[in-house]
């Protein structure tokens, strides 16, 4: 069998990009499934708090480079280490394919919505053999959608025409990774953040970050339990 594409032949240790996609986290503009019961203004302190808590997390990685494609300005929020590149117009699909086309070489794709991600449960991806023998990986959300997408050659193609925000998504994208003939090592399934509900349980699994406390600070709103 021949190597993974994003493993080296002479055995080298692999480098991987992280590229996070976002939106620039302000009120009316993120997060509108969770108005109500939260106010414009919460769910953007909500949002600004997810995509801190990620953006940390990826700072932290063994990474080899660390892109946002951005929706916005860049704020407070982002550490130092990132490139940011704008993202481009049309629907989700465009856009994610718009940014791998940035990369080179192994890419893992995260969003904002998950900021209960660990290094630690990152950390076969950014394993220096973390791509022998797998030519993606593939991490599905409880929505039907996926958290997370590691190309070994980040082809805009696999993502371009994917119908995206359905309950199908995750599936139609991973089918379309193994149609085209790659591995696919699948990761966890995660719970993406869209509703008051998603944030209570994203909170009670990740208690420590800056999603949770900023959550806790708000009040109890009818329709969030």
């Amino acid at each position: 069998m021949s190597p993974a594409r994003g493993a080296s032949r002479n055995g080298a240790r692999t480098k991987v990009t992280v590229l996070v996609i976002a939106k620039e986290p302000m009120a009316g503009r993120v997060k509108t499934r969770l108005t109500p019961p939260y106010t414009p203004v919460e769910a953007a302190a909500l949002a600004e708090a997810a995509l801190t808590d990620t953006l940390h997390t990826v700072a932290g990685l063994p990474a080899h480079r660390r892109v946002l494609a951005l929706d916005g300005r860049p704020g407070r929020w982002l550490p130092l280490g990132f490139e940011v590149i704008p993202q481009c117009r049309g629907g989700l699909d465009e856009r994610l394919a718009h940014a791998f086309a940035h990369c080179q070489g192994p890419t893992l794709l995260l969003g904002m919505d998950t900021p209960q991600i660990t290094p630690a449960l990152l950390a076969p991806v950014l394993d220096p053999h973390g791509w022998t023998r797998r030519d993606a990986w593939f991490g599905p959300a409880a929505d039907g959608g996926f958290w997370a997408l590691g190309l070994s050659d980040p082809d805009p193609a696999l993502l371009r025409g994917v119908p995206m925000s359905t309950a199908t998504t995750g599936a139609v994208q991973r089918r379309r990774l193994v149609d085209a003939g790659l591995r696919v090592y699948d990761l966890p399934v995660l719970r993406d953040v869209d509703t008051a509900r998603d944030a209570l349980k994203v909170a009670a699994a990740a208690p420590g970050s800056r999603f949770a406390r900023t959550l806790s600070r708000m009040p109890v709103r009818a329709g969030a339990r």
